[in-house]
């Protein structure tokens, strides 16, 4: 693969991705400053993760607002595939879909599609994956969600709500289409060639637009759920897609649950993360502080620069000086990997303690077939 060339689908992310020409291959449509001003105006505030273009590309977004402005709601849904324990990459969605849930006043479904895992991770068993489902939800309800509008779909546990409408989906999409889409071979399990069906099925459990916030590189299932939509008699879900996070060791890929050493879990203690971002998080800074110092470093292709600016900073102002000392040489590495250490760690902190305290709730938030 060329310096160029990235690869980005549902199960593999490579390479470092060229955004502008990601929207053209998906065929989406970039976030404008137009649409970014409507939904701050509908919602009363911004969002820092829109303002950034951590969420740069969507699918129906205009659709949304519309019917929105002519007081129709919509309903969210997101997801997680359970195939490890939650990592910090995975609640760049969720926080954002918290966000929209309050602004906007409307229902929440997050799918835990353990039977995915199962079919896509050869080593994994089924009771494994709904194990971790389980534990991914603690992550889930830990950002602050409220079982009164809120819903977790767990695919094994819910089949009996889903299967029927997975199967009008079904019969819509045919081998050629999900193997153009997914690259499918004949070594293919039928699990995997029949799932999107059943991640579609969410989408259409209210009579009600839907908007997905995810990851783009789960882009590819919903666009087979959009050509179906109609042909079953109903709307098309809209999306709103997030860039990739990266893995510690930098440009290129995207954070995974199976890397260890690359992955900041939320499960993580403060040691653990102070060690996995001094020893891995990849820098933009000069190979000695005399250098650094001359030249500066480069804010764009350093990890911990690059998490505070998706994530762990949401102040625009300290983030700018932040920027402008790293990139003067002002401000070293090591120093730039300190302020995250302790964004990261205060961050935790709560978290775990949210996350304990969601066991004792998870019962309330679980639909009920």
């Amino acid at each position: 693969m060329s310096a160029d060339d990235f690869i980005v689908t549902p199960w593999r992310v490579e390479g470092k991705i060229d955004y502008d020409k990601l929207i053209k291959q998906f065929g989406t449509e970039k976030i404008t400053n137009d649409l970014l001003n409507r939904v701050t105006k509908l919602a009363g505030e911004d969002h820092f993760m829109l303002r950034r273009g951590i969420f740069f590309s969507h699918r129906d977004l205009k659709t949304i607002l519309d019917e929105y402005e002519k007081g129709n709601k919509f309903f969210l849904y997101t997801g997680r595939g359970p195939s490890g324990h939650t990592h910090i990459g995975h609640l760049v969605p969720w926080v954002f879909a918290k966000w929209l849930q309050d602004k906007f006043n409307v229902n929440m479904y997050f799918q835990l599609t353990d039977d995915e895992k199962f079919y896509s991770k050869q080593d994994l068993s089924l009771e494994e994956t709904k194990k971790f489902a389980y534990e991914n939800a603690l992550d889930f309800i830990a950002l602050g969600f409220k079982p009164e509008n809120t819903k977790i779909i767990i695919d094994t546990e819910n089949i009996q709500t889903l299967y029927p409408i997975a199967a009008q989906v079904a019969k819509k999409i045919n081998f050629s289409n999900t193997k153009a889409v997914f690259g499918f071979t004949n070594d293919t399990n039928i699990g995997m060639i029949f799932y999107t069906s059943l991640q579609s099925a969410p989408c259409f459990i209210e009579d009600k637009p839907v908007l997905i916030p995810l990851g783009v590189d789960q882009d590819p299932h919903f666009r087979l759920t959009r050509d179906v939509a109609p042909k079953i008699g109903k709307l098309k879900p809209a999306l709103i897609h997030n860039i990739m996070i990266p893995s510690l060791q930098g440009p290129g890929g995207k954070m995974s649950a199976s890397e260890e050493n690359t992955t900041i879990y939320t499960t993580d203690s403060p040691e653990v993360v102070k060690k996995k971002i001094s020893k891995y998080a990849f820098s933009g800074g000069q190979p000695d502080v005399e250098q650094h110092r001359k030249e500066g470093g480069n804010p764009d292709i350093d990890v911990s620069y690059q998490y505070l600016r998706i994530f762990f900073e949401p102040d625009d102002n300290a983030l700018k000086k932040i920027h402008d000392d790293y990139k003067s040489g002002k401000m070293l590495t090591g120093e730039l990997k300190e302020i995250l250490i302790e964004k990261i760690n205060n961050f935790l902190k709560i978290h775990q303690e949210n996350r304990e305290k969601a066991r004792d709730k998870i019962d309330k938030f679980l639909f009920e077939n």
